[in-house]
């Protein structure tokens, strides 16, 4: 598939790959477009078994400014039911294998709720994170008064929720948004770090332990509990479970393939 609005590397190192959100001149606003192909490019990666991580990002002016308000200005609710753009985000939110956030720039709207279905967010010192869709008149659609309050507790994102105001990077490191703050020269080589000490770990183990901490989010703590005891039983079904232990005990690093 050609790529119109994000640009991907499948080899970006080894066992990783980068996708770049690409409308610089409109900030990265994510239109219906570049969503689409965000889901195209992430399903793709997911099924191929060298890539063990994936970094989203965009630009140092612009993670992504937001969703492209002129596609949606002159819809009814009945367009927006019909265009069910929601389900492209749902895929998304199913990727299997562990999607960064590298973040530089505006985080806003549709680009903070982006950036929190990734895993994890690496954030430039320049970043701003918010919520603003209720100074136009609407709210967050897609996943943002859901995952900031899990994030942030109910308090900070009922604030930023009903106000639209920003949170500097700082602020969302502190409040738990966030994995890390650093130089905005360096953010993206700090997201590849991570995703480094990633893939070089069991890419079955990886894909169960990712599977349990979200099931975190979406049930109570028994039913938590129960799932992620049946994921790790699941683990010793591997050979990367064989290969890790015997090379625990045999005092050498481990050669995990995935199996």
């Amino acid at each position: 598939m050609i790529y119109e609005f994000i640009q991907t590397t499948p080899q970006f190192s080894e066992h990783i790959a980068l996708i770049r959100l690409n409308r610089p001149k409109e900030l990265n606003a994510l239109n219906l477009q570049l969503m689409q192909e965000l889901k195209h490019a992430l399903a793709e990666m997911d099924q191929q078994e060298d890539i063990r991580c994936i970094i989203i990002t965009g630009n140092d002016k612009a993670f992504a400014a937001g969703a492209d308000i002129k596609q949606m200005e002159s819809r009814t609710a009945i367009d927006m039911l019909i265009v069910d753009q929601f389900e492209t985000w749902d895929q998304i939110r199913k990727t299997k294998k562990p999607v960064i956030a590298a973040v530089s720039g505006f985080a806003l709207g549709g680009g903070c709720e982006l950036a929190m279905t990734c895993d994890m967010i690496v954030a430039s010192e320049t970043a701003k994170f918010g919520q603003p869709e209720i100074k136009i008149g609407i709210m967050p659609g897609a996943g943002g008064t859901q995952r900031l309050t899990k994030a942030i507790g109910k308090a900070r994102a009922m604030e930023m929720v009903l106000t639209g105001k920003f949170i500097t990077a700082d602020e969302a490191h502190k409040a738990g948004l966030i994995n890390r703050v650093v130089p905005e020269e360096v953010y993206l080589d700090e997201a590849l770090k991570l995703a480094k000490e990633i893939a070089q770990l069991s890419p079955v183990a990886v894909r169960l332990a990712k599977e349990s901490v979200l099931k975190a989010f979406e049930t109570g703590l028994q039913e938590g509990l129960y799932f992620e005891r049946k994921n790790f039983y699941m683990c010793f079904a591997s050979e990367d479970q064989k290969e890790g232990m015997n090379a625990f005990v045999e005092k050498r690093k481990p050669d995990f393939k995935g199996r």
